[in-house]
């Protein structure tokens, strides 16, 4: 006899593989348009944790993994931006150190 999960944990779980996929392009109203329609499923759901059925603690499990996979994504794309940032405070800083010295005419 097979379970069927909960509907909104499968709706949840989709979201969630949605929500890596905007966190690999780094799109990030998409991504928290998304994340808070899965927040509002899988609070729907909130029952006591023996109560879930083995099929939707997989489900939970999964969700857990792919959330993690989506921070671990935007921690990647963070740190881009950091970099990019220093490199552009540091080019600005050797714009403003040389500029004053150019030869006097």
């Amino acid at each position: 006899m097979s379970e069927t999960p909960n509907a909104s944990l499968a709706r949840a779980l989709a979201l969630s593989h949605q929500v890596v996929a905007a966190a690999e392009q780094s799109k990030l109203e998409e991504l928290a348009h998304l994340d808070a329609e899965r927040l509002r499923l899988l609070q729907s759901v909130r029952v006591e944790r023996d109560a879930l059925s083995s099929a939707d603690r997989s489900i939970l499990a999964e969700v857990a993994e792919l959330n993690d996979r989506a921070i671990g994504l935007m921690e990647h794309h963070r740190r881009i931006k950091e970099r990019a940032l220093d490199m552009a405070a540091i080019g600005r800083r050797a714009v403003a150190a040389y500029s004053t010295t150019r030869p006097r005419r």
